[in-house]
């Protein structure tokens, strides 16, 4: 199914199961209404961090929004899953698996382009984020302080802790990324 739909679909169950109107998760999350509104007609491609903000107005994982069926096993082809941009483009997302009822956990593969930034809005409070370097150098900006990550380093931090990444190099770089939720948000 085209994610765009997807997303209509589950932002609509969602937002009908928790008893709101999209004046109450519009004031919840920061988006308008009148977004909420297209993004639920299946009328728009919502970017990255406008699926956080709903995501954390209705107090679920991001992948909630972008939930399918799954069978027990599940093979994910580099090809398959759908790239998610950021605002301006040179960040890009692909989830390989989102949270579901067994699965506690989203894992992205990431890239940002050369001599480029992306700010990331922060996510669910007790979530945690994990990093891991595929290749190039991350400049991890956070409110706690900056890290630098290089090919095979791994961070992790509270995901509540707002954080930019930095490519401060004249290459591309990749990414994985994994968001942990220990408990049921």
């Amino acid at each position: 199914m085209e994610l765009g739909k997807v997303i209509a679909y589950n932002l609509k169950k969602l937002r009908t199961e928790r008893s709101l109107t999209l004046g109450q998760l519009s004031r919840q999350s920061g988006i308008s209404k009148a977004m909420l509104s297209d993004i639920e007609k299946g009328g728009s491609n919502p970017t990255i961090n406008t699926l956080w903000k709903i995501a954390n107005g209705l107090h679920v994982p991001y992948t909630k929004l972008m939930d399918e069926i799954q069978q027990e096993a599940t093979i994910i082809r580099k090809s398959e899953p759908t790239v998610q941009m950021g605002e301006a483009e040179h960040y890009r997302v692909s989830c390989y698996f989102g949270s579901t009822p067994v699965r506690n956990f989203e894992l992205f593969y990431a890239e940002l382009d050369a001599q480029s930034s992306s700010t990331s809005i922060s996510h669910s409070e007790k979530a945690q984020k994990y990093i891991y370097m595929i290749q190039g150098e991350l400049l991890l900006q956070t409110n706690t302080g900056d890290h630098v990550l290089t090919e095979g380093d791994a961070l992790t931090l509270d995901s509540s802790i707002g954080h930019t990444y930095v490519n401060r190099t004249d290459a591309l770089i990749k990414f994985m990324v994994i968001n942990f939720y220990p408990t049921t948000l």
